[in-house]
């Protein structure tokens, strides 16, 4: 039996039991605490038709209010897809996420959050699709019927985009593109979020702000730009409710290890114990606006939110270049950086760019947000983690 798409009552037709015992009608009558919790599980993560759980039978017969809202998240094992769960799950929503299906598990960021899908009350949920595959895309789409759509999933290393720049426009580019169209073919009336980035800025000087011009100067700004200008486009071409977050550099103890921040604060931690003699970067000069991803996912959230959907620049308005990083890292551990780093023109981009800093009045004004969390105390935090888990691994 089909579900209506109607958002306003929810309704059980029927629960029966093997035995052929209606055990209820109508909605009520629920006295068996499992039948109950299936019931809500039913509605939490919106199984359609007909739910087949051991022997018994639910039949949905009109859905028309669902209280739980649902978030699909693309990109939710990274770092920013793993604090952004973990704010919807707070406030109650029935998460669920795409991952890509591969040969080692990925999850490491999320197991905290994630429980077994047979129990009842479990609030996340993953499925395998893949911004490269509409059709997994679109049927991932019509089971779940989401409420909010976050595309946070990317190839997002900026150098590495120079050695891969087709499959950083294949994911990144086109990927966008794709989801935007599973959603308006599907008709689902949902919130859609694009993770958008202050690396489209390119050379544009600083500070920047919606209204500066975009110069990319990579293929992965380019195809985040690209991925910037179909969410526009689908927004004014279908009215569709998509908003884009321009994102400064986003940091925390879960970014990933071949990024700069991460690749400083391990090594740091790891000379620190003596499990590592240098650390070899690029160009040190560089100056970029780093926030934490638990700042950022505040703005992501608010923006979601807001009633008409606009694009903003999400930042702290401060920059540092690596060789300030540098130096902040290693004086937590009291080390002089300057014995241990070594620069190598290998990690050097083809075309570099000189200054990052986002310019967020806009969010400021129009979501009343700002950031928390100072560049001292994130260097501190991103350190002690870093510190913590290579002491844990020396120990063992």
């Amino acid at each position: 039996m089909g579900v209506p798409r109607e958002n306003t009552a929810l309704y059980v037709f029927a629960v029966w039991l093997p035995c052929g015992v209606r055990v209820a009608e109508g909605g009520h009558g629920f006295n068996e605490r499992d039948t109950v919790l299936l019931f809500v599980r039913v509605c939490l993560l919106r199984i359609p038709g007909e739910v087949h759980v051991e022997n018994c039978i639910i039949i949905l017969h009109d859905v028309k209010e669902v209280s739980v809202k649902r978030a699909l998240v693309t990109g939710i094992t990274g770092q920013v897809g793993s604090y952004l769960a973990e704010s919807l799950l707070a406030d109650g929503y029935g998460v669920h996420g795409i991952v890509r299906r591969g040969s080692t598990i990925n999850t490491s960021r999320i197991d905290h959050l994630y429980r077994d899908p047979h129990d009842v009350e479990a609030r996340l949920r993953l499925h395998f699709a893949d911004l490269s595959d509409a059709s997994s895309l679109g049927r991932v789409l019509q089971e779940v019927r989401p409420h909010e759509v976050y595309n946070l999933a990317a190839q997002s290393h900026v150098r590495v985009s120079f050695d891969v720049p087709e499959y950083t426009a294949e994911v990144t580019g086109l990927g966008t593109l794709r989801l935007l169209e599973a959603v308006r073919a599907s008709g689902i009336p949902c919130r859609f979020y694009q993770a958008s980035s202050t690396e489209m800025f390119g050379s544009s000087p600083p500070p920047q702000s919606e209204e500066t011009p975009f110069r990319p100067r990579s293929p992965y700004a380019i195809a985040k730009l690209a991925a910037h200008y179909f969410t526009i486009n689908y927004r004014e071409a279908y009215e569709m409710h998509a908003s884009c977050g321009i994102l400064g550099n986003t940091e925390s103890p879960r970014r990933g290890e071949t990024f700069v921040t991460r690749k400083i604060t391990r090594a740091a931690a790891r000379i620190k114990l003596g499990r590592q003699e240098k650390l070899h970067l690029g160009n040190l000069d560089a100056e970029r606006d780093w926030g934490h991803a638990r700042d950022y996912v505040r703005a992501i959230r608010l923006i979601v939110s807001q009633e008409t959907p606009d694009d903003y620049v999400v930042a702290t308005g401060v920059s540092h270049t690596v060789r300030e990083f540098c130096e902040a890292a290693f004086s937590y551990h009291d080390l002089d950086w300057r014995r241990y780093v070594e620069v190598d023109p290998r990690y050097f981009r083809p075309t570099e760019v000189d200054a990052l800093r986002g310019d967020a009045s806009k969010a400021r004004r129009v979501l009343g947000w700002a950031p928390t969390v100072t560049f001292s105390q994130l260097v501190e935090e991103m350190a002690r983690a870093d510190y913590e888990a290579e002491k844990r691994l020396a120990d063992s």
